[in-house]
């Protein structure tokens, strides 16, 4: 069944029993003060949205909107109704990939309607926790708006804390050796997924800073300071993922780098013994010329001098190799 709980709270404690939705239009003034209704769908279909839409007034443009699971983060006022959508996120079963929903919140004087699409973190343990806590949830329906919009967000948390881990894997492998192609291809992707997920929940930040901000006539004034939190936790969890991006450009800068110093090493070293080998090579392809005058050709002593002369160049190179560090 896609309305998963229907409740009504009067003073802040739940009635007993489930309330019906029935599509028949309950007018605000029809309940009691300190009373409004919580009704949550998950992937409802649009028969049951329907119902749900006539029986509080939903406005059929929020309504198609809330249907449709790939919407920014945004905030609509419709009369007296505040229409608030809001993007989850959390990892997927794929390596470093992040899986996205959609929460859809209608506002209302006496009532809150949420709808979940393309989400796997239920709302259970969050009306839990609400229902245990009467004096908070006897604010109304607004501070519900807020606890929502806090449980997606602190749902942003576990991906930056497992991406700062495989980050932190990432970096200390490329200190001792220039990443291989799959680690390479790994960091391209985490680059993706972190300008994804900065494209779809970026726009959450000025969601909630408009709810803190704007005057909001289904919003008490005094609430916006439980928005403010909210929006402190948003900028936070931005704030985490742009590092990680920004670490990630570093790490493979960093790798670049030290590569680049590697293989001047080596480039040094094979120059080195290059220039050492190339005296024997040359003074042997001198000797090797058939030509009969050539110097101390017929002295007795003249195969051994070649040899000194040789073996004190070559000595002499690699002295001076080894003192500037080229080997």
């Amino acid at each position: 069944m896609p309305i998963i709980a229907a409740r009504r709270y009067t003073e802040g404690k739940a009635d007993p029993g489930a309330l019906a939705v029935t599509g028949v239009p309950v007018p605000a003034e029809a309940l009691p003060p300190g009373c409004f209704d919580w009704i949550g769908l998950c992937d409802p279909a649009a028969e049951e949205m329907d119902l749900v839409a006539r029986q509080f007034g939903l406005h059929p443009l929020a309504v198609e909107d809330a249907l449709h699971p790939r919407q920014l983060p945004k905030v609509e006022p419709y009369g007296r109704q505040l229409f608030v959508v809001a993007r989850t996120a959390m990892m997927g079963a794929g390596e470093d990939g992040i899986t996205y929903g959609q929460t859809a919140v209608f506002l209302g004087e006496r009532f809150i309607v949420t709808v979940r699409i393309g989400s796997a973190r239920a709302h259970t343990d969050l009306r839990r926790a609400l229902e245990a806590d009467s004096e908070h949830l006897a604010e109304g329906a607004d501070y519900v708006l807020h606890a929502v919009l806090d449980f997606i967000v602190d749902g942003y948390l576990p991906i930056a804390d497992q991406f700062e881990e495989v980050m932190h894997e990432i970096e200390e492998a490329a200190i001792d050796q220039f990443p291989d192609p799959a680690t390479i291809r790994r960091i391209f992707r985490l680059r993706r997924e972190l300008r994804r997920f900065e494209r779809i929940i970026g726009p959450m930040e000025e969601m909630v800073e408009r709810l803190v901000v704007a005057d909001l006539s289904v919003i008490d004034p005094s609430a916006r300071i439980w928005f403010r939190d909210v929006l402190d936790h948003v900028r936070r969890a931005m704030a985490r993922m742009q590092s990680l991006k920004e670490t990630l450009a570093a790490t493979v800068e960093t790798a670049g780098l030290l590569e680049q110093h590697r293989q001047g090493v080596i480039t040094r070293q094979l120059a080195a013994w290059a220039a050492i080998l190339a005296v024997p090579t040359a003074i042997a392809g001198i000797y090797g010329m058939n030509f009969d005058y050539l110097p101390e050709l017929h002295w007795r002593w003249g195969y051994p001098a070649v040899w000194a002369v040789i073996l004190t160049i070559c000595g002499g190179l690699l002295w001076r190799f080894r003192r500037i560090g080229w080997l």
